[in-house]
């Protein structure tokens, strides 16, 4: 049972932060993409990501840029369920909010580009999933459930328990590191196509502490409710019904039971002792330390087709097939059968196994982009993403929760203001196919759109400075559990939602 609840804390930390694109995959790579993320079609040096087969047309010579990027998330549950009734610090509601924050400093890449004749030889470094720190200082639903569900179990074995308390954190890091290698030829004037291999290096960690884990208890005959350590209380419990054993055995030996009474009251008792000797590992707490590490390789493939003063392109990145391989606390998984299989928590204890190997894709991506000069000083640009999510390989098989891949819809605008100086501004709609099945408290997304603006300024004729921000704003989805027959309020459920803000700055040098 103690690696239940660890399986609940890491399994929830496993989608740190995705700051912009699916539900494994980050698009913002660059700056620019911060200013306008609508970059699918457009021609510059953060095409080596967005629109490989693009940058062929750039002038000829040596181009290179440095990204640095802040971002900060929220990520809120609203969670009700009957059992937070029974924690101290609830105040006898039903109903607590979770929140989480999650910082990544430091998010940085770099794209490079070699451009001879009809050739461009490409190099793109980023963090394309992950990239952060997220803390939840006091748990979320589903650990307090688990916990929640320690005091119920023993209310019904009819002891005399009125609440528990418990002291929660939980801290996961993660990173995926983006090394893309490939050339573009120009075939003419009008058509170009791009090939080359993308390689994720994914390293993560994960910390997690439950404490102080007491319950309450009711003096029978004095009245009044007090609370007391778990340790002390579970293995006092278990005292109790050996010694009641003992005492049985014995007042058979002198003729006060008879073998029959004898048997039934120990089969009574084991069946008291079965619970608490699986709680009984909560006792001392919990303290988690896991890591993580993984490695796949995927082609990418593009083209980009121009027309006077249009241009189109298109991108493909296979599905990078990646297992996880687990260096954790979680020596043996712990597998439980009968009437307590489904005590919260067992059914992901698996993923977290020492030295097991876990399905993590990154899923195939179709990016279709256009750009029209209105005229040679305005762009307006136009994208669209899909995230073949379904067809990827996930822990546990859950892409076959989704109802479908994600899709993203793009669309931005560029003025060169005058030759030093440009400004630009775009939005982007995501949409998944989320189920209730798929959502959980431990690891979730949930729809949005978000908006971004910045300013390039030309220093020298070598040197181009750019910063940006970028803002995403999240739908609620509300998943209930259950709910009234009669008045339709919510018994149990979740409403999950969260907040993105992303800082950016850049550095151009074309020689």
């Amino acid at each position: 049972m103690k690696k239940s609840f660890l399986s609940i804390v890491v399994f929830m930390m496993t989608a740190v932060s995705a700051f912009a694109g699916g539900i494994l995959t980050n698009t913002n790579q660059s700056v620019l993409f911060l200013k306008n993320p609508a970059r699918d079609a457009a021609i510059g040096l953060d095409g080596v990501y967005s629109n490989p087969a693009g940058v062929v047309f750039m002038p000829e010579g040596f181009h290179l840029a440095f990204n640095w990027q802040y971002a900060h998330q929220t990520r809120t549950i609203t969670s009700t369920n009957p059992l937070f009734a029974l924690g101290k610090k609830n105040n006898g509601l039903t109903t607590k909010v979770f929140e989480g924050i999650a910082d990544a400093p430091f998010i940085p890449s770099v794209q490079a580009a070699y451009n001879k004749g009809n050739w461009s030889f490409q190099f793109n470094f980023s963090i394309p999933g992950g990239g952060g720190v997220c803390e939840f200082e006091n748990g979320l639903g589903s650990f307090e459930n688990a916990v929640g569900s320690i005091a119920y179990l023993l209310q019904q074995r009819g002891l005399p328990v009125e609440g528990y308390d418990v002291d929660a954190y939980m801290r996961g890091r993660q990173y995926f590191f983006g090394f893309q290698l490939g050339a573009a030829y120009k075939i003419d004037e009008h058509w170009a196509v791009y090939g080359g291999l993308r390689a994720l290096y994914g390293n993560a960690s994960y910390r997690a502490r439950l404490s102080n884990i007491q319950v309450k208890l009711k003096n029978q005959q004095a009245g009044e409710s007090y609370y007391v350590n778990f340790d002390r209380f579970i293995n006092g419990a278990i005292a109790d019904i050996n010694k009641q054993i003992g005492q049985a055995e014995l007042a058979t030996q002198m003729g006060a039971m008879t073998p029959e009474e004898l048997a039934a009251a120990q089969a009574r008792a084991e069946e008291a002792l079965v619970p608490l000797e699986m709680l009984q590992k909560y006792g001392q707490g919990v303290n988690l330390m896991s890591n993580q590490e993984g490695f796949g390789v995927a082609p990418v493939i593009g083209i980009d087709f121009k027309i006077a003063n249009f241009n189109f392109a298109a991108k493909y990145e296979f599905n990078t097939q990646m297992k996880m391989k687990n260096h954790s606390t979680l020596e043996k998984a712990l597998k439980i059968e009968g009437d307590y299989a489904n005590f919260p928590g067992i059914s992901n204890i698996n993923k977290y196994e020492n030295d097991t190997d876990v399905d993590e894709d990154a899923p195939a991506l179709l990016a279709i982009g256009a750009q029209w000069s209105v005229i040679p000083e305005l762009r307006l640009n136009l994208g669209y993403h899909h995230y073949y999510d379904k067809n990827a390989h996930w822990y546990n098989d859950s892409q076959k929760l989704l109802d479908s891949g994600s899709n993203e819809y793009l669309g931005g605008v560029e003025w060169d203001v005058t030759d030093r100086v440009n400004i630009s501004c775009g939005a982007q709609i995501t949409r998944y196919g989320l189920t209730d099945a798929y959502m959980n408290d431990l690891s979730f997304v949930v729809n949005s759109y978000s908006a971004g603006f910045g300013v390039s300024y030309k220093a020298t004729d070598k040197i181009t400075l750019t910063a940006a921000y970028f803002q995403t704003n999240y739908d609620d989805y509300d998943k209930v559990t259950q709910a009234h027959p009669q008045t339709g309020d919510v018994i149990s459920g979740d409403s999950f939602t969260r907040t993105n803000r992303v800082l950016g700055l850049g550095v151009q040098v074309d020689f």
